[in-house]
């Protein structure tokens, strides 16, 4: 359980009437910290994975359904990427409804170091992904012109999708990167 300690948050001591000075204050209940909304644990948190997820789903399907896309390179990067990022939001997200379901905190040093790396590696991987896919949807739609005979609509979807994945897994990874340094 994480809790507050006197000596990492001093407080002052408060005046009794019995003249004991603070002696009754030492076995005084410990504060739990207030969880901040979007990290792990929390409805927030579980809104930015279930986001991420759908996101990310998204993207993988509509590149997936395209019939070319494993002859460029970068597609089947956004392919993998965006597979990763919705099996590590998804196990996430059931994560978050088992520590809202029983009431437990998340904010344990292991847990949320496996977090911050996760989504780290996670996010790092869908901006890139989602950046060289954008690169070679613009060689074909303005450079080549060749538009016609490829699936650039469904390119620029996946690709758009991949890009909101992203934005909405920088939060997750800032808040627990935040929690980790804070402790």
């Amino acid at each position: 359980m994480n809790v507050s300690h006197a000596s990492v948050h001093p407080v002052e001591e408060v005046a009794t009437t019995e003249g004991g000075g603070g002696d009754q204050n030492v076995n005084a209940p410990r504060v739990r910290m207030k969880d901040i909304q979007g990290m792990p644990g929390t409805a927030g948190g579980l809104s930015l994975r279930l986001s991420q997820f759908v996101f990310a789903a998204v993207s993988l399907s509509v590149m997936a359904s395209t019939s070319d896309f494993p002859s460029v390179t970068a597609f089947c990067y956004l392919v993998a990427a965006a597979g990763l990022q919705t099996l590590w939001s998804f196990s996430l997200a059931i994560t978050d409804v088992y520590a809202l379901l029983v009431g437990r905190s998340l904010q344990n040093y292991q847990i949320v170091s496996l977090f911050t790396i996760g989504d780290g590696v996670t996010s790092t991987l869908t901006f890139a992904a989602a950046c060289a896919s954008a690169g070679i949807t613009v060689l074909i739609d303005n450079d080549l012109r060749s538009c016609a005979q490829n699936h650039c609509v469904q390119f620029e979807t996946a690709t758009g999708m991949a890009f909101i994945c992203w934005f909405t897994t920088v939060p997750s990874f800032l808040l627990n990167f935040w929690s980790l340094a804070s402790r």
